[in-house]
């Protein structure tokens, strides 16, 4: 096998000195020599006759291979396509959607701690969203509804509303932001309302009131916290628009008030327990009756007897 081998290697000049000597004194090289010149003298090159090759050339017909037609297979591409879309939403949400949303519904409050563990119980029907990945650079908090803020010292921190934004560096507060209603009440610390490009800074006991665009100047009021949080809304000098709107949030009902002047402002509470205490607590003081009819409730004019 080596001799083989051998001979291989010195046909390519690959042998060394020594190995093409050791290999010319070898009988294996002899053999193998002898066998070439035997077949090479049996091996015949094929006669070709060039002119009839020519002509052969020259009439034959070339014909163009008929080219396959496949139909597009929509069924896969749209199978296809429809995973490239799930793939890449899904890519979005896992690596750049990084926004936090909760949300309460009807007659529900959610007690909430953020990532810098400030303290936030959400009202009935509202919404906070914030962005995670920037907390801890920027405390930046969007809000739809009402809800009740214990914020930690640390950066500044800000609660975005459609009406105006409201920025403190760490204090108790409660904003609220429903349609045509925009109100802030600071509980302890400062905090600042900016409502087109003004802005106002509330101590302890202030209230930023802005009602159909127009602000509401208050008295001072004396709280620890607001009323909503131990299961009762309160109202000062609030038509009664906004009362019904959240008896409505609260209780899940529809009213009817077709009849009844809800520009009188209404001064007073009402449970959120009991909700034909709750009803009787809005229209007792203004002289309103009213009926209930499963989910629907209706306002009408208290006739007397």
């Amino acid at each position: 096998m080596e001799e083989n081998n051998n001979i291989l290697k010195w046909f390519n000049n690959d042998l060394s000195k020594s190995e093409e000597e050791s290999l010319k004194q070898s009988k294996a090289l002899d053999d193998t020599l002898l066998k070439i010149e035997h077949y090479s003298k049996h091996l015949n090159a094929p006669e070709v006759d060039a002119n009839n090759a020519l002509s052969q050339f020259k009439s034959r017909q070339l014909k163009k291979k008929d080219t396959k037609v496949r139909a597009l297979n929509y069924k896969l591409i749209y199978r296809v396509a429809a995973m490239l879309t799930i793939m890449l939403c899904a890519s979005y949400f896992i690596f750049f959607n990084n926004t936090v949303d909760y949300k309460t519904d009807i007659a529900q409050t959610q007690n909430l701690t953020l990532p810098d563990q400030s303290e936030v119980i959400l009202n009935a029907k509202s919404k906070l969203s914030y962005n995670k990945k920037n907390w801890d650079n920027n405390r930046n908090l969007d809000l739809k509804g009402e809800a009740y803020f214990k914020v930690e010292k640390g950066q500044k921190f800000t609660v975005n509303t459609n009406v105006g934004k409201v920025q403190v560096l760490g204090t108790q507060f409660n904003v609220k932001q429903r349609d045509n209603y925009f109100e802030v009440q600071c509980y302890e610390g400062l905090v600042a309302v900016t409502n087109q490009n003004n802005t106002v800074k509330l101590t302890p006991g202030k209230t930023f009131r802005l009602i159909n665009g127009v602000v509401e100047n208050l008295d001072d009021f004396n709280a620890n916290a607001p009323s909503w949080i131990n299961a009762e809304s309160s109202f000062v000098k609030v038509p009664l628009s906004n009362v019904i709107k959240e008896l409505e949030i609260q209780y899940n009902i529809t009213i009817d008030y077709k009849n009844i002047d809800t520009n009188k402002l209404f001064t007073g509470a009402f449970t959120h327990k009991d909700k034909n205490i709750a009803l009787q607590a809005v229209t007792i003081p203004l002289n309103i009756s009213y009926k209930i009819d499963g989910k629907k409730v209706t306002f009408y004019k208290y006739e007397g007897k």
